[in-house]
Formats: structure tokens, C-alpha cells, sequence
């Protein structure tokens, strides 16, 4: 706390403040880029199984019809 004072002193208390919440959102940031990084492989993982669920359900409307 007693190095915060001369620092707010020499920089200012908005950058100081803008600073401290700078770095408190950098993980959450790195957390989102990482979601969206990821979203193509879940997307593509859905696109398969929605297809495979949708041939099964397929093949069960056949069965019923025959």
C-alpha cells in the first residue's frame, strides 16, 4: 500500500485504477479467447452428432413404416 501512494502520486489515480482493472480482467479475457478459440471444434463435434442422431431417427421411422 505504501508503494500504491507515490505511484498514484506520479501517474495519477484514473490510470492507476484503469491499470489495477486492466489486470484483473486479463484472465477472464484469456479465458473467453480460449472459448472462442475452441467453439469450431464443439460446433463441428454437434454437427456430427446431431447427423448421426438424425439417421437413427431415420431408420426408426423407416422400421415403423415397413
Amino acid at each position: 500500500m505504501e508503494q500504491l501512494i507515490p505511484f498514484i502520486s506520479d501517474v495519477g489515480f484514473p490510470i492507476v485504477v484503469t491499470l489495477y482493472l486492466l489486470h484483473r480482467i486479463e484472465a477472464k479475457l484469456d479465458t473467453v479467447v480460449q472459448s472462442i478459440q475452441g467453439l469450431p471444434a464443439r460446433l463441428q463435434e454437434k454437427h456430427e452428432t446431431d447427423a448421426v442422431h438424425s439417421a437413427k431417427i431415420a431408420q426408426q421411422q423407416i422400421r415403423e413404416i415397413n
